[in-house]
């Protein structure tokens, strides 16, 4: 926890700053655990009920581990009509894990979003901050292969 203090000291205990916080917490971590999640609740002075309601309404964090790397499938508009949910699909095939699951092995989460922000390259997957575009079910085991 001594990690969670010097992040919470980082910005001065201010409570305005509690997405900052929770931000370099999940960097920290890879999720949002829960006894963090308290101690942020004690030293900042901000209700865990706040703390949680910052934590789930932001898809960006996450209060179960996830995989060390992170793939998230576009499904929105754009992404859909080029056969995004083909996309999902294999990665789950390939993977063996279903959207909002993390693999056995600890090595891999997968998420379904509804929007990237990048339509034009679509379908659109995303691996941490490494943006796939112009997807195909048979680019899944190529891109998946540099990661295992």
């Amino acid at each position: 926890m001594k990690e969670i203090k010097e992040i919470i000291e980082k910005f001065d205990h201010d409570s305005s700053q509690l997405i900052s916080v929770l931000h370099d917490t999940q960097a920290k971590y890879n999720y949002l655990p829960k006894d963090a999640l308290e101690l942020i609740s004690e030293k900042m002075k901000i209700p865990m009920l706040d703390i949680y309601q910052v934590a789930t309404f932001y898809k960006a964090f996450s209060l179960k581990p996830r995989g060390k790397y992170h793939i998230r499938v576009c499904l929105g508009t754009a992404c859909h009509v080029r056969s995004s949910q083909r996309i999902l699909e294999s990665v789950e095939r390939e993977l063996e894990i279903k959207s909002g699951e993390t693999s056995k092995d600890g090595l891999f989460s997968l998420e379904s979003v509804n929007c990237l922000g990048c339509c034009a390259l679509g379908p659109v997957m995303i691996v941490n901050k490494n943006y796939y575009g112009n997807m195909s079910p048979g680019k899944i085991n190529k891109i998946l292969k540099k990661y295992k």
